[in-house]
């Protein structure tokens, strides 16, 4: 085998794996709300008043959340979409 070829195939592998791996890491978050400092949110908020990564104005806010690793959010006094949403209301 030529070095090219080499070059093609392992770059293909490792694409694969890469692929393959995304799924089980999507698997292992999970969203924890309330424990995202002021402009370090993950994405849209519970009010709809923003709908971006990094727009949250409020340490702490109830209704902004980061992807924490699935089972840490309690430990981090965090809470879950259901709490929070009854929290907001």
């Amino acid at each position: 085998m030529n070095q090219r070829a080499l070059i093609a195939a392992t770059a293909a592998s490792l694409m694969t794996l890469a692929l393959a791996s995304a799924p089980v890491a999507a698997q292992e978050k999970e969203k924890c709300f309330g424990i995202a400092k002021a402009g370090q949110n993950d994405c849209a908020n519970l009010s709809g008043t923003h709908s971006c990564a990094g727009q949250s104005k409020v340490d702490m806010d109830k209704g902004e959340w980061k992807y924490v690793a699935k089972g840490t959010c309690k430990d981090m006094k965090g809470l879950s979409m259901d709490e929070a949403k009854k929290m907001k209301s």
